[in-house]
């Protein structure tokens, strides 16, 4: 794992972009579920409750709100002796974006023109630090590395975030980019398994579908928890998974399954969430 680099202003480590079932990242999955969508500021006490079900400790739910609040992403205000927090301008735009790639990864169908963007990169070799920052961000733009300067993606859209990739690590001198369809040397079912190791994301994906077909809330605050997690480990597949067509993939790739059994609890479990949410977060 890289470390991460000091920057100004608000940041996301990859830890918790990965979706690691910390304090921290359990707390960003409530702000983006309950508490973007409502608009409304929220007391510190709903948020370390909500978090003690989720068997987070209070010192380290309390950490977590600090941490994030040091982040940029929300701001404190006292009311006497009570704290709320509401999303910044930041927070609602990261919280935004990461929902929309959570929830538009689940609904992800599009039909592939049969066009691959083909990305060289020139990097010295032995800069092993900056390899691994380039492996790093345009693995979460979805591309997968063929070797250690090739890199691809059927997703042909990918070019200009792959672009900004490069340009943020001063790459984009003696590389190239290319859109073009497969020839007639080589089997593209081939390519897809060199530049991505599918069995590893489908066995997350299983791992997925036996952890929530366990799951059966009989209370609306049970239910609450449940989506919470759900939506926790929902959230790590858009990072992991390219979003191959159909056509690259296994015949019963098991990731097809898993995103229908996503939007199908979380349909069935929110009413009852978002009830147990209310009640949670009403004003105190």
């Amino acid at each position: 794992m890289r470390s991460v680099e000091v920057v100004e202003g608000p940041f996301v480590t990859r830890r918790q972009e990965l979706g690691a079932a910390s304090a921290r990242s359990l707390l960003l999955t409530v702000l983006g579920e309950f508490v973007l969508p409502s608009g409304r500021p929220v007391w510190t006490a709903a948020l370390i409750d909500l978090l003690a079900d989720l068997d987070v400790a209070e010192k380290a739910a309390r950490q977590a709100i600090m941490r994030t609040a040091d982040s940029g992403w929300i701001a404190g205000s006292r009311v006497g002796r009570e704290t709320r927090w509401e999303l910044t301008e930041a927070g609602t735009r990261l919280l935004r974006e990461g929902t929309e790639r959570i929830y538009g990864f689940a609904a992800d169908d599009r039909v592939w023109d049969g066009r691959w963007l083909v990305l060289t990169v020139g990097i010295p070799e032995n800069a092993r630090p900056l390899r691994q920052r380039l492996r790093t961000q345009l693995g979460w733009a979805g591309l997968g590395s063929v070797n250690g300067t090739t890199w691809v993606t059927p997703r042909v859209d990918r070019e200009h975030e792959a672009r900004r990739v490069l340009e943020e690590l001063g790459l984009v001198e003696g590389s190239w980019s290319f859109v073009a369809e497969a020839g007639l040397v080589g089997d593209e079912r081939s390519l897809t398994s060199s530049a991505w190791d599918l069995d590893v994301i489908e066995r997350g994906y299983e791992d997925f579908l036996d952890l929530v077909a366990r799951r059966r809330p009989r209370t609306d605050r049970q239910a609450l928890v449940a989506q919470v997690r759900l939506v926790q480990e929902w959230r790590r597949f858009p990072l992991l998974d390219p979003g191959l067509p159909r056509e690259l993939l296994p015949r019963r790739w098991s990731g097809n399954r898993a995103a229908e059994v996503f939007r199908e609890r979380h349909a069935l479990w929110a009413p009852r969430a978002q009830a147990a949410w209310a009640e949670l977060a009403r004003d105190r």
